[in-house]
């Protein structure tokens, strides 16, 4: 029999119809040739479904490539991914996409990738690359192509702007959907922000917010990522309304992905008491519908892409398939590992120690300082005032008050850096840097002293990208591919990361369960309030540049 034929026995779960049978199900070439039905559920012999859908995900914030991604996700029962490119396509424009796509090609794994909407996503920082109205229908046309990616630029949604409804005219005429990033919109502005044919939104933090945008015509992916984490909040929408949900992780780093992907997801959802037919439409087929992917629900004549599951409790898989080809059996995966072509642009400068200072009006006193506020698990920022000390014409961060220095240094061209201060990271000593920092990807660092800053920055900068932490001496995981990804096996990168992930927490002392996820989004422009750039400090609500000691 070939590797795309066989036969397997197992409670099969049909969906649509609300049951569950004990049946045998056989395929050929890939394609289901027969269900037979041979009696009622029973114990022991697993539970198959259709394979879950991840249906909002940005393949580089793994860190892994492309193939590294799908040889992780198989194992957690995920076969497709609906994945927005802008993360590199913000470092090396259309070109990005199109790396993207041919490592792709190498996994049987699905990935329907979207054109980035927003490259750069506003005007106020550095990007690597600009795609325009004709390069974003460029994308569209390729067939690895089939939705237009999250419409961060909300404002130029509702005003009308011309090259935003380019964009989105664009995908409509291929008859795609358009997907949305909207955080915080509501009631008038978010029946606009849909009736100018935005189809979802991700980006709901309250149920209130993600009940307005459904009633506005919206489908809401729940969201639970690495950074943010929505489930919690916006479960009742599965049963208050079934078939208008998916399910996705956005941003999920690698230490995370080896434990679990859309699979713990649906296990948390059924022990908050969803009814698991509703909870699976939402995981596998509602995406299927919405993007157009031709997965199956297990019915002759479909692909024979599926997981097998030990129960509809944990959701542990036994067992996945692609087109009919086993790709991973008993949490290990079967897909064999691809060697990624290199791609980056990087061009920073070193930083000096004396670069990373915030200049006072005076030689010495205080100042009253916007501090950047963070709450862990949420990619909204706050803003408070701080009195700060003034030394020797220098702003001085306070460590003891949890109030630190964050630093934004351009990564395509040597400029001087961008200094403000940051409260919520919790750092008792040295400092973290990263080149993932959404969505234009400079390099960007938090830390309790300007030397300890400068030495994880560079470090950053010396490897030409990937993460580092500083105190007594410098680690780094480094990121070759585009400043992102890495070109190691997944489980390296996992255990790399981890290893970071401890360091901060037992010796740099922050308390945020992704204190890198959470770096990360300091520099997203567009989700509010308070934020910062290579450029400087950001106010999101009034989407403006402000001066660090500035009244008001």
């Amino acid at each position: 029999m070939s590797e795309r034929s066989g036969s397997v026995r197992a409670n099969v779960v049909d969906i649509e119809g609300r049951r569950i049978r004990l049946a045998e199900v056989g395929w050929s070439d890939g394609v289901i040739t027969a269900v037979t039905e041979l009696g009622p559920e029973t114990a022991g012999l697993g539970y198959l479904t259709p394979g879950f859908v991840d249906a909002h995900v940005h393949i580089e914030s793994s860190l892994l490539t492309p193939t590294e991604f799908a040889r992780m996700a198989v194992r957690h029962g995920t076969v497709a991914s609906v994945s927005d490119p802008h993360e590199i396509a913000n470092v090396l424009g259309g070109d990005g996409v199109r790396w993207m796509i041919e490592n792709t090609a190498a996994t049987p794994f699905r990935v329907l990738f979207g054109a980035p909407s927003c490259v750069p996503a506003t005007t106020f920082e550095t990007s690597g690359a600009r795609l325009g109205p004709e390069e974003v229908d460029g994308l569209l046309a390729l067939p690895q192509v089939g939705y237009l990616s999250e419409m961060m630029d909300y404002p130029g949604v509702l005003s009308g702007d011309a090259a935003v409804a380019a964009k989105i005219e664009a995908a409509r005429r291929r008859g795609y959907p358009v997907d949305g990033h909207a955080p915080g919109l509501r009631g008038e502005q978010a029946r606009a922000y849909a009736a100018a044919g935005i189809s979802t939104d991700h980006e709901c933090a309250t149920l209130e917010e993600a009940e307005d945008k459904i009633a506005a015509g919206m489908l809401i992916l729940i969201r639970e990522g690495s950074a943010a984490r929505n489930l919690e909040a916006l479960h009742p929408l599965l049963d208050r309304h079934p078939g208008r949900t998916m399910l996705c992780t956005d941003d999920l780093h690698p230490s995370e992905l080896v434990h679990g992907q859309i699979d713990r997801l649906v296990a948390r959802a059924v022990a908050y008491g969803h009814d698991v037919f509703t909870v699976l439409t939402a995981a596998c087929l509602t995406p299927q519908d919405h993007y157009g992917l031709d997965l199956g629900r297990l019915r002759p004549g479909d692909p024979f892409t599926a997981v097998l599951l030990d129960d509809l409790r944990d959701f542990r898989p036994r067992r996945t398939w692609i087109d009919g080809r086993l790709v991973a059996e008993d949490g290990t995966s079967l897909l064999p590992r691809v060697t990624a072509r290199p791609v980056n642009r990087f061009a920073a400068a070193p930083v000096r120690p004396g670069d990373l200072g915030v200049p006072a009006s005076a030689e010495s006193g205080s100042a009253s300082c916007r501090v950047i506020t963070v709450t862990d698990g949420d990619l909204l920022t706050g803003s408070v005032r701080v009195d700060l000390a003034v030394r020797e014409g220098v702003v001085r961060p306070d460590p003891a008050g949890d109030v630190l220095l964050i630093t934004v240094v351009n990564r395509y061209r040597p400029a001087p850096p961008a200094v403000a201060f940051i409260r919520g990271f919790g750092l008792v000593r040295g400092a973290i840097a990263s080149s993932v920092a959404h969505d234009s990807h400079n390099v960007i660092g938090v830390g309790t002293d300007a030397d300890s800053l400068a030495r994880a920055v560079n470090a950053v900068i010396e490897h030409r990208g990937g993460f580092a932490v500083a105190d007594d001496t410098v680690e780094v995981l480094p990121l070759p591919v585009a400043g992102l990804m890495s070109d190691r096996p997944a489980e390296e990168v996992a255990e790399s990361y981890q290893a970071l992930l401890d360091r901060v927490r037992t010796r740099l002392g922050s308390p945020l369960q992704a204190p890198f996820g959470t770096l990360s989004f300091m520099a997203l422009l567009v989700v509010p309030s308070l934020k910062v750039s290579d450029r400087g400090l950001f106010d999101g609500d009034r989407f403006a540049f402000t001066d660090v000691t500035a009244a008001g």
